[in-house]
């Protein structure tokens, strides 16, 4: 992650020999503050898009982990490097123009795959090296809880022996505070570029955990709407878990990204006090992945406990829809069965209620008789079949 100081006193001394008329310029037109004081420029950063840069965000010269100088455009910045010698610059940009890439590739010899990734974004997490710059892309998050969402956003970072070059292509992270905290600690930002990518590398982390703590909150709200029978939170359901998987591809690269920058701690010479800050962030990115991981798990298993009480509920609904028919069935038998039973007396009384002349029964002494005995007869009958089939 940083070159050997030999090299980096070789790269120094070739850039300022590139600009060596542009300083000469500068050191007639005025004079040469003391370095140990800083420009007029405030503890924190400035924003400049007042001054007609809106990608510009910020640009400052640090030496001796002190703001020296705020330039305010790109080539105020490339001359105010090469006027402190020994300094460092470090410049914010967010959704810059190709052109705006193309100045600072020509200036810090940037690779022109890296400058078209920084361009185009959409990029995976990852770590590239280009001889002596590194090129680190990262991605932030920001939980919505309104929409329970998460939002985002893609930070490329150019670190190389001298400088460093953020290009933000959303809101997150808030970068300004980065460069606050570290324009407070002056032994820290004293330790170059690779403290600014340590700080920004903490700063993406932190605000991974309010993502966590939204995620953990939604999830025990679909626990209790699961057993609660709300029948919308499948969807909620299923819609979690593909936030939770595209959080997770945001985070678990940043583990290789870790392990790459500590495989070369020796041979970069890293400052020890570094290694332990970066250790640090790779402690609290493997306790974001085990979150997440365990995010996978509980949502996986409560989609199929929320399948199973479905199901169950599907069930039981069948069932009373069967018990009901049941019912119904039972009820229909007995009112057949009683329709049956007053039927053959009315077939029997209607045959001899039609009165016609050539009916001898109806003057017969036991016509009557016999016919009442008829009706009795086959209506019991038919009452002991009913009875004996559960009809009645």
């Amino acid at each position: 992650m940083a070159i050997s100081p030999c090299t980096s006193y070789v790269w120094t001394a070739t850039m300022n020999a590139r600009r060596i008329s542009t300083r000469l310029y500068k050191l007639a037109s005025r004079p040469r503050p003391d370095i140990g004081v800083p420009a007029a420029a405030p503890a924190g950063t400035r924003d400049l898009a007042a001054a007609g840069r809106p990608s510009l965000v910020d640009s400052g010269i640090y030496l001796d982990g002190r703001r020296v100088s705020s330039p305010m455009t790109l080539q105020e910045t490339f001359q105010e490097l090469g006027r402190f010698e020994g300094s460092m610059a470090w410049i914010g940009l967010v959704r810059p123009e190709a052109s705006e890439l193309q100045s600072l590739a020509a200036e810090f010899d940037l690779h022109e795959l890296a400058v078209e990734d920084a361009v185009v974004a959409h990029q995976r997490s990852k770590l590239e090296r280009y001889g002596d710059t590194l090129f680190v892309v990262l991605r932030a998050a920001r939980y919505l809880d309104s929409r329970e969402e998460i939002e985002f956003s893609e930070l490329h970072v150019f670190v190389g022996p001298n400088f460093i070059i953020t290009v933000r292509h959303g809101g997150s992270p808030d970068l300004v505070q980065v460069r606050r905290r570290l324009e407070h600690d002056a032994t820290l930002l004293r330790l170059g570029p690779e403290a600014v990518l340590y700080a920004i590398l903490d700063a993406v982390v932190d605000d991974y955990a309010p993502v966590v703590s939204g995620l953990e909150n939604d999830i025990d709200e679909i626990e209790t709407e699961v057993f609660g029978g709300d029948p919308a939170v499948s969807r909620r359901i299923y819609e979690l878990s593909r936030e939770v998987i595209e959080f997770q591809r945001s985070t678990h690269p940043l583990t290789r990204i870790l392990e790459a920058l500590a495989g070369g701690f020796t041979k970069y010479g890293i400052a020890d006090d570094l290694q332990q800050y970066l250790r640090d962030v790779a402690d609290h990115t493997a306790q974001v992945n085990e979150r997440i991981d365990s995010f996978r798990f509980m949502l996986r298993d409560i989609l199929t406990v929320n399948a199973t009480l479905v199901a169950q509920s599907q069930n039981e609904e069948m069932k009373h829809l069967a018990e009901s028919s049941n019912a119904q069935n039972e009820e229909v038998k007995k009112i057949s069965a009683w329709a049956a039973i007053l039927f053959a007396p009315t077939l029997v009384g209607t045959v001899y209620g039609m009165n016609f002349e050539n009916m001898p029964e109806l003057h017969w002494e036991y016509g009557y008789p016999l016919s009442v005995a008829s009706m009795i007869a086959v209506s019991t009958i038919l009452y002991r079949i009913f009875r004996k089939r559960s009809w009645i």
